[in-house]
């Protein structure tokens, strides 16, 4: 049967990048006999301007009965002040098919990107797994006196049990089935006792199943220093919503840039979301600068997902082999636009 994806390509250069990833999902369909088909729908700013819509309803519902993935590009547009319709896209997709897992793989494909000294493709390759459905991201406070000399503004942390002990244990469970050694939970249960001392106590727990994994503990400021210091030294991160994100960004320079940054949004054995992880970037929308690279590693990320590794590796060796060649964009130091970069990796994977 085929496996079906829904394409949002959302506003900006996103629409421009992911035409790249769909470029690119056409050639391995013919070259490599993929059982695939998508749909594409048109929520993003367009549509808000339009019609008054974020997002449909019953969309999520669709989403979760009729397709196997979704691959989504950046939304947001200066035109619409709030952007209460892209997080109703994008965090609607994620809370609404609790794609609790965030996943974000940090690979250094060339040394020459690195802005570390004497760092080498070996030093950089681990991945971050973010809760992805709580936390401070989870939108629960509220303001008094808004706009006012007195105002109150209260933002709350929400962390369950229940998400906590799924995402780590979902680390744990890739550190495991990859033939990984170490998992390092991050937290700041020093300056939260309340909801990161549940992390720390969880963590204890998950541990005793995992006798074959060492586990290791850093609060976020002296990991996000270690990482700076040695990448080498870890392999899995597993943290929460507001600190994976920062670190997952920091971690993102350490390969040479967000245009480099694919991102999966998995509920394990459910329909989940693949994206690159940069934003829509009106000002360079309709320029054809737009680095389309992970957009098209976010695709592999889909297909490894979808059950087709060996072509997700064949994806990631030919975007390594357009950075030592520069056949890339200007962010990495190439001449070429956003469809030439799209058309040379889907000529060197034909």
């Amino acid at each position: 049967m085929n496996k079906r994806i829904a394409l949002i390509p959302g506003d900006g250069i996103g629409i421009e990048v992911t035409a790249e990833a769909v470029k690119l999902l056409q050639k391995l369909k013919a070259s490599r006999s993929l059982p695939l088909e998508w749909r594409t729908f048109d929520w993003g700013a367009e549509k808000y301007l339009r019609e008054g819509i974020s997002l449909p309803e019953g969309a999520i519902e669709m989403l979760r009965r009729e397709f196997d993935a979704i691959l989504i590009g950046a939304v947001g547009d200066p035109r619409i002040s709030s952007l209460k319709y892209a997080v109703d896209i994008l965090l609607g997709i994620r809370s609404g098919l609790d794609l609790y897992v965030n996943q974000r793989p940090v690979k250094l494909l060339s040394r020459k990107l690195c802005p570390l000294k004497s760092r080498t493709e070996q030093d950089i390759n681990f991945v971050i797994f973010r809760e992805n459905t709580e936390g401070l991201y989870a939108g629960m406070g509220g303001n008094f006196k808004r706009d006012t000399p007195e105002e109150i503004a209260v933002q709350e942390d929400v962390n369950t049990r229940k998400g906590v002990e799924r995402i780590l244990v979902y680390a744990f469970e890739y550190a495991r089935s990859g033939g990984l050694t170490r998992v390092c939970m991050s937290d700041k249960s020093n300056a939260m006792p309340q909801g990161h001392g549940l992390w720390q106590r969880t963590f204890a727990d998950v541990c005793k199943r995992y006798p074959d994994i060492e586990p290791r503990h850093l609060y976020v400021d002296t990991l996000a220093m270690e990482m700076v210091k040695n990448p080498a030294q870890f392999q899995v991160i597993a943290t929460c919503n507001l600190f994976g994100d920062i670190l997952s960004d920091l971690a993102a320079q350490l390969q040479g840039g967000l245009g480099l940054a694919p991102s999966a949004n998995i509920h394990p054995g459910a329909v989940s979301m693949f994206e690159p992880v940069h934003g829509s970037a009106p000002d360079l929308a309709g320029k054809d600068l737009a680095n389309p690279l992970a957009a098209m590693l976010a695709a592999g990320m889909m297909l490894d997902h979808l059950g087709f590794p060996q072509v997700a590796a064949e994806i990631e060796s030919a975007v390594s082999r357009a950075i030592d060649e520069d056949k890339t964009t200007p962010d990495l130091g190439g001449t070429m636009g956003t469809r030439e970069v799209g058309d040379w990796i889907c000529g060197t994977l034909e």
